[in-house]
């Protein structure tokens, strides 16, 4: 980056007395050398995503009727969300009251003016003065200009771009990540009642070594009823720091029992993949969501099927609400051939393509899908689909179609903004579209709905069975 083309702007948004004012950096540094502190250049983390709001689907109320299993919200999060993630770098450096923004190579020009110029400043200003005069109670400063931080980004009128505390950040990455301290269940609640039960106790965790069961409806977290609040307030209160204590009561419907557990919290890694051996040598693999170690999850399963004599496969990413970019296009570079699996183009007409290696899954394959398959689950869907590499099953899938950049910033708050559209290898733009199944099928949970979820009832899952049957067969 040539620091003489590199433009600055003074950075003072609440100053008042003057208009922002251009200059470069080769001369602010001969006006200001024995007055300015230059901090060094920090490589700041810039995350781009593409991320959304999943509308929690009735299943989560009643889920013996349903496929509950899909909806599990895990101890990680309730999965509401759509998310891939892919890491870029960006540059910040500060001069004094001036701050520079540019990316590896190139500098970004700032604007003419500062957003919060002496007119905004003042009308904030006397809406402040009015609030602190007038309103009844109490309250805090900094609650009004985090809220100004927020209200910034909701200007934009994106429902995708928003601005996150540093609470709220830190809580997005552990939501990614899949990696948390806390017990190792999946809870769910009725949206109705509030009611909370544990839908999933995963192997070799605490939970399991407490004797969690799944089924278990949890009364109390330490000194708060469960019941007093959503449930991804109340997983907050079940987390915490590693080797710490939780008190759980629980009550146990098939004894009709309360019991009360300490249990250890301690690292835990939910799964985000399930798989076994069907009959005639089918494999099955359930993508829950793309997290960090998905991709590694995936190649240990479709291993471990084909050293049992895997012929054909089921991939499941029914109600996947996404996850990391780089985890999905590295299970489409094992699954699919050489070739480009997605690509991503900007505002000016930058792209940038992701493509997969020679070496693929080369079997008949079956892809589940629904309308709550979103983001990388499309990714994945489309490329399946482009490729004619198998049969997509199910419904439509969400349509979500633009990607995000998540950019820390220096408090270790953070932003998460609109950047660009991604595509399918055939160039398909699916934002608002969806990509439709190549077998369409609503779904029917055909079995008793007074007990938990079983795929053998499920008519979507059967279907593809049938499908991937009938491949076998033709070869």
């Amino acid at each position: 980056m040539n620091d003489k083309d590199l433009k600055v702007y003074d950075f003072n948004p609440f100053e008042t007395d003057e208009e922002p004012v251009e200059e470069t950096i080769e001369e602010t540094a001969a006006e200001t050398e024995a007055e300015v502190e230059v901090e060094a250049e920090a490589e700041v983390e810039v995350e781009e995503v593409v991320i959304e709001e999943v509308p929690a689907p009735a299943p989560v109320v009643e889920p013996a009727r349903k496929k509950s299993k899909f909806w599990i919200g895990f101890l990680a999060a309730v999965v509401t969300m759509a998310v891939t993630l892919s890491v870029i770098s960006s540059v910040f450096a500060r001069l004094g009251g001036t701050i520079v923004i540019g990316n590896k190579g190139q500098a970004t020009e700032l604007p003419e003016s500062n957003l919060l110029d002496a007119e905004v400043v003042e009308k904030i200003n006397e809406i402040y003065a009015y609030m602190y005069l007038y309103y009844y109670e109490d309250f805090d400063k900094a609650d009004i200009v985090e809220m100004m931080y927020k209200g910034a980004m909701t200007g934009l009128d994106d429902p995708y771009s928003v601005y996150y505390t540093k609470e709220e950040f830190q809580e997005l990455m552990v939501d990614t990540s899949g990696k948390f301290y806390g017990i190792g269940a999946g809870l769910t609640q009725d949206l109705k009642t509030m009611e909370v039960t544990i839908s999933k106790v995963y192997r070799g965790t605490p939970a399991e070594e407490a004797g969690l069961m799944n089924g278990d409806k949890i009364l109390m977290v330490n000194d708060i009823d469960a019941t007093s609040m959503e449930l991804d307030k109340l997983v907050q209160s079940i987390r915490g720091e590693e080797f710490t204590e939780v008190y759980l009561k629980i009550y146990r419907e098939s004894t009709e029992e309360i019991l009360e557990f300490n249990v250890v919290r301690r690292q835990v890694v939910i799964p985000s993949i399930e798989y076994e051996m069907l009959a005639n040598n089918v494999g099955y693999v359930q993508i829950t969501d793309f997290q960090d170690q998905t991709d590694e999850q995936f190649d240990a399963a479709i291993k471990d099927l084909k050293e049992q004599g895997m012929q054909g496969i089921i991939v499941d990413v029914r109600a996947n609400p996404g996850g990391y970019l780089t985890t999905v296009c590295n299970i489409l570079d094992t699954v699919l051939p050489k070739g480009l699996v997605v690509y991503t183009e900007d505002k000016y007409g930058n792209r940038t393509e992701t493509k997969s290696d020679a070496d693929c899954l080369e079997m008949p394959m079956v892809v589940l899908i629904d309308g709550n398959s979103a983001s990388a689950s499309e990714i994945f869907a489309g490329a399946i689909k482009d490729y004619e590499w198998g049969t997509l099953i199910g419904t439509t899938t969400y349509g979500k179609g633009i990607v995000q950049s998540i950019i820390t910033l220096e408090g270790g708050d953070a932003i998460k903004l609109t950047t660009s559209k991604y595509f399918t290898p055939n160039g398909n733009y699916i934002h608002g579209v969806g990509i439709n199944p190549d077998i369409e099928i609503e779904y029917e949970y055909q079995g008793p709905t007074d007990q938990a979820y079983d795929k053998q009832y499920d008519n979507q899952f059967l279907k593809a069975v049938e499908v991937i049957n009938e491949m076998l067969q033709e070869q």
